[in-house]
């Protein structure tokens, strides 16, 4: 006797198949309307993000919640449609004051050092104190001596109207594999 492929099986084949790729269409669906794709682009905040490496941004995040002390924000600087995005760790919100003095960050008077920072040889704008506005973020690189960021008088505060989103994952970089970004 020969046996074949009863019509059962390849129901069941044909259902895992259709499954499969509306999976894989809901998840590319769902990144496109929430999400985006972009580079990481500069050294700005090695060593846990590297010049060249995709990162993902939730783009929803921020329509219901305020960006908080800690995060990874994407921004196009002044809004400036035609820049790339700048991606960056928020460090003061709104209402705080931020200075820079003898290469110490400090927010509403309170040092902010920690061994992973190295000391801040420029302070640019910062180096008066700056009280943030209603809708401004204080935003610094994690490798803040090798970044344009806040402390720079072409970017500055940077307005809660220019934060695209939250970087919230990021792609293998040939040495560290994929996962979120902390």
């Amino acid at each position: 006797k020969k046996k074949g492929l009863s019509m059962q099986a390849v129901k069941e084949v044909f259902s895992w198949i259709v499954l499969s790729v509306l999976a894989v269409f809901l998840a590319f669906m769902v990144i496109w309307a929430v999400g985006l794709r972009t580079n990481m682009i500069g050294v700005s905040m090695e060593p846990g993000l590297t010049n060249g490496q995709g990162i993902l941004v939730n783009r929803l995040k921020y329509r219901f919640f305020s960006p908080q002390t800690g995060d990874v924000v994407v921004f196009l600087p002044n809004g400036n449609q035609n820049a790339h995005y700048y991606v960056k760790r928020v460090v003061a919100v709104p209402g705080q004051t931020v200075l820079t003095q003898d290469g110490i960050l400090y927010i509403d008077g309170k040092a902010q050092e920690n061994e992973e920072m190295d000391l801040i040889a420029s302070a640019g704008i910062a180096e008066n104190e700056i009280k943030l506005g209603r809708d401004e973020y204080f935003v610094l690189g994690d490798n803040c001596n090798n970044s344009e960021d806040s402390r720079s008088a072409n970017v500055g505060p940077v307005l809660r109207s220019t934060i695209v989103g939250e970087a919230w994952f990021h792609f293998g970089n040939g040495t560290d594999g994929w996962g979120l970004i902390h």
